[in-house]
């Protein structure tokens, strides 16, 4: 019992080197798999990292060997920094302190709920990523590419080379016409036929005095019918496509990325205005998003292109790629209008996107009510105008959108209203928008 007691300590010593080190084997003998850690980089890392170069925290490209050459620091040091790194500076970890002071003391989020192997996944992620995919602009350079570019180029020039004698072939024949008319005159043939021939529109008028004040009145109608359809359409721009400072494509942001529209036009749902996101709304992604990576690329366009794009928000919201910082030297970006209201017309957003919500369209999300104005903006690369935005437009709407009576409170408050328009007009009688005031003057005009 005495020589126990004796030798306890070096005993439960000896027991927690033993599993110290079991631990750091089972850690380092985990096989990641590079494209589980992909994915797993890309929701939970790529918001402060990337592989390649420091964002909010350093580029984690190598990060394994590197660490392991200059700190002498295993996986199993990267299984406790990610799950807790707040546990494992307490601890007095002196590289973790390091990089703590080094990044300003900007906290990482602790990841507990990843598992060992997910820690391996994204680690082996960093160590050899996937190969990236052919872009889609390098498809222009294949070979298949560059034959099929070469074969349309040489049909190109065998229908010039068609056009071009089909022209000389016609100009042979006038020229042959006109020595043939020439030969005519000579002989007299010709100066007969003129004599019985009207020489100008004086001559046509007087003889087809009843015909002329016809088309002469029919053109007046047809006159005065362009002006009058031009007027109406006077402040109509369906189809407006400005170019704008900063490209930028709502199909890759509201399509491609699924991004609500209220990320973005906040006041949409509780204000008058629709606003245009100021430069930290857009700053508040593109802090950790520098260049594109998107698999979508636009007919004509480049990643680079994309990216030069991104490079124009930083100028705009002043801010240095290098150090990670604002330098306070903004730009604003000067955002040409698209939609715009008449004066005389009163409109609001917010009436139309909760009513759309929750008492017009049934069972259908917030973005469908702006795809009614403004059309299928998430397919397009370039925003543009989709609708007329006429008064008959607008009455239209309100005459074939349906109130959704399965509301309990359209039920209760239009029950009346919908008993009566069923008697008068049969049951099958539908409650429309125009039914409760919304073809009312007053609610556009006061």
């Amino acid at each position: 019992m005495i020589s126990w007691r004796k030798h306890y300590k070096k005993v439960l010593l000896a027991i927690s080197l033993l599993l110290t080190t079991s631990a750091s084997i089972y850690a380092q003998d985990l096989k990641g798999d590079a494209k589980k850690g992909e994915t797993l980089f890309k929701t939970n890392c790529s918001a402060c990292h990337a592989l390649d170069k420091q964002v909010v925290g350093p580029a984690l490209g190598g990060v394994v060997d590197r660490l392991k050459k200059e700190q002498n620091l295993g996986v199993d040091w990267f299984q406790k920094w990610i799950k807790d790194n707040k546990a494992l500076r307490a601890s007095g970890d002196k590289y973790a302190n390091e990089v703590f002071e080094k990044f300003k003391k900007v906290e990482m989020t602790q990841f507990p709920s990843l598992s060992d192997q997910d820690v391996a996944d994204i680690l082996e992620y960093t160590t050899n990523p996937p190969k990236v995919e052919p872009a889609a602009e390098d498809a222009a350079n294949s070979p298949e590419a560059q034959k099929a570019a070469q074969e349309e180029k040489n049909q190109s020039r065998i229908i010039l080379i068609a056009l071009f004698s089909i022209a000389g072939l016609l100009l042979w024949v006038l020229f042959k016409l006109s020595q043939l008319v020439k030969l005519q005159r000579k002989s007299g043939e010709i100066s007969e036929l003129d004599a019985t021939r009207i020489h100008s529109l004086g001559e046509f008028y007087n003889k087809y005095q009843t015909l002329g004040k016809t088309v002469m009145a029919a053109l007046a109608i047809m006159a005065l019918y362009g002006i009058w359809n031009w007027l109406m359409w006077v402040g109509v721009y369906k189809g407006y496509q400005p170019e704008q400072p900063i490209y930028f494509s709502h199909k890759i942001h509201a399509g491609e990325n699924k991004i609500d529209c209220q990320l973005c036009h906040s006041s949409a749902k509780y204000g008058k205005v629709s606003e245009i996101p100021s430069v930290n709304v857009c700053m508040n992604c593109h802090k950790g998003i520098a260049e594109y990576k998107g698999k979508y690329i636009e007919e004509g366009k480049t990643r680079d292109f994309y990216t030069a794009e991104i490079k124009k928000i930083y100028e705009a919201a002043g801010w240095d790629e290098a150090s990670q910082s604002y330098t306070g030297k903004t730009k604003p970006i000067e955002w040409v209008r698209i939609h715009n209201m008449p004066d005389f017309v009163y409109f609001n957003h917010a009436q139309h996107v909760v009513a759309g919500e929750q008492t017009i369209i049934k069972a259908k999300k917030v973005d469908v009510v702006c795809k009614a104005c403004h059309g299928e903006v998430n397919e397009m690369d370039k925003l543009q105008m989709a609708n007329n935005f006429t008064m008959g437009w607008c009455i239209e709407c309100h005459r074939t959108t349906e109130v959704d009576m399965t509301n309990e409170y359209n039920k209760e408050y239009y029950q009346k209203l919908h008993d009566k328009l069923k008697k008068q007009y049969g049951g099958d009688t539908k409650m429309t928008v125009d039914a409760i005031g919304g073809l009312e003057c007053g609610k556009c005009h006061y």
